[in-house]
């Protein structure tokens, strides 16, 4: 197969044992079978499993030819929607296009610039959105499943109104693009009606695990990335994670390895990166792991930073804080572009002993360094190895973070693929709102603010 991910947990051998890993094997291999025989908990929605070499190719298609127009008649893409509604496509454009993509020129990026709403209830930050557009010419891609998540659905309101004032409610229609439900529900019904283009939110796919759906794609193919090459990346890691055997399955070794280090006290898993394009991968991977664990009282605290940037903030406690820490370190093996150090006649600084060495090397001795020095201080680090920040590596890190989950999740004995807990504040926010039937709620809540 070439270079791939790969994950790694040498570093960690002093606090995961050969005989640990073979205890645990059985339960991996266990765990990996229910997902693909679909026997579990939550198995009406294992429709990520297979996606990658299942996918609907004539939805795919219109969803490569949606992307086009748009990057033709668009200067402004808005996608609209919340939690895996976009965080999966937030963390590809970053690591696929970088961090200043909606900075750069129409000449260099030759296509709009894209941006994401309707993941919050602040008026601030949508009125600033609108400001942004002003008058260009914009789309937007509504994604909800259901269309009366509130957070999406205000903005919605808000961006289909100014579409309606610049072009009309005819061409208008041509510029709204949803990602609903096949069949039913608000979204689909006004989409019906009102002639927009319409994609699938899959019955079998949790909305966290919807990145490789139209959910992610059309906003991932609208920067001009090459979707083909990310669902070649993740039939990749499928075929790894299902086929391979636990010592070569880099998806069941990390459920495995996170699940011994938990049964030691190790409650927090810490995402680290050392690139900037990785910074959404983490807050994707955040919603992944926290809402498909954390139920029954059970489950890894998700938590990310950002390295260097927060060794310099968060870098003592990590380092000497109370030790329920685990790390997992996601390494880019092959930078985008590179420095190199050039020697300076006064040396103020002190750095002329680097000249001639790149800074893609200084990040990784301060990565390595990081890593030895927070393995010594009892934090167990893991780590996952990168090729480069490319369609391919990004749909195998996808894959194989997805897989890992519902293993993990099932070594841990919840269903991965449901989040009760979620509904509880959209209750407590609906009685509030004064919506009709939580009259009763209203009242009660009341009392208690």
């Amino acid at each position: 197969m070439g270079d791939r991910v790969r994950f790694d947990y040498t570093t960690a051998s002093a606090f995961i044992s050969a005989d640990e890993m073979a205890g645990i094997k059985g339960q991996a291999l266990a765990a990996r079978q229910t997902l693909i025989e679909g026997t579990g908990l939550g198995h009406d929605f294992l429709g990520w499993v297979n996606l990658p070499v299942a996918y609907d190719k004539e939805e795919f298609a219109r969803i490569k030819k949606a992307a086009e127009k748009i990057r033709r008649d668009s200067e402004v893409f808005i996608a609209i929607g919340i939690g895996g509604s976009y965080l999966g496509a937030q963390a590809a454009n970053v690591f696929l296009k970088g961090v200043f993509y909606n900075n750069q020129s129409a000449d260099v990026r030759k296509g709009p610039e894209v941006y994401f709403c309707g993941n919050s209830i602040s008026s601030t930050y949508l009125q600033e959105l609108l400001d942004l557009v002003g008058d260009r010419d914009f789309s937007i891609n509504v994604i909800s499943k259901s269309g009366t998540t509130t957070e999406p659905a205000i903005a919605f309101r808000v961006f289909k109104e100014k579409l309606i004032q610049k072009y009309g409610r005819e061409e208008a229609a041509k510029r709204i693009y949803a990602t609903t439900d096949r069949a039913r529900g608000a979204l689909k019904t006004l989409a019906d009606a009102e002639g927009y283009e319409e994609f699938v939110v899959p019955d079998d796919v949790g909305g966290r695990f919807s990145v490789l759906t139209a959910v992610g794609l059309l906003p991932i193919a609208v920067t001009g990335a090459d979707i083909d090459k990310l669902m070649e990346g993740a039939a990749q890691m499928r075929e790894v994670a299902v086929n391979a055997d636990f010592e070569e399955n880099d998806a069941l070794l990390y459920a495995a390895a996170r699940n011994i280090l938990l049964r030691k006290g190790k409650e927090v898993e810490i995402l680290g990166n050392y690139e900037p394009r990785l910074h959404y991968i983490g807050e994707w991977w955040k919603q992944l792991q926290g809402e498909s664990e954390g139920k029954d009282k059970k489950g890894i605290f998700p938590a990310a930073v950002d390295l260097t940037t927060d060794l310099h903030s968060m870098g003592q406690y990590i380092q000497d804080g109370r030790r329920f820490l685990m790390e997992t370190i996601m390494n880019i093996e092959t930078p985008k572009q590179d420095i190199v150090m050039k020697k300076e006649e006064s040396d103020l600084d002190g750095l002329n002993y680097l000249e001639g060495r790149t800074m893609d090397f200084a990040n990784k001795c301060a990565m390595n360094g990081t890593l030895l020095a927070h393995t010594d201080g009892d934090v167990p680090n893991l780590r996952i190895n990168i090729p480069a920040l490319d369609e391919i590596s990004l749909g195998q890190l996808f894959y194989l973070f997805e897989f890992e989950c519902g293993v993990s999740g099932y070594i841990l004995g919840v269903n991965p693929f449901n989040q009760p807990g979620v509904e509880s504040y959209k209750k407590n926010m609906f009685a509030l709102l004064g919506k009709p039937g939580y009259e009763a709620e209203h009242d009660e809540l009341m009392k208690r603010l």
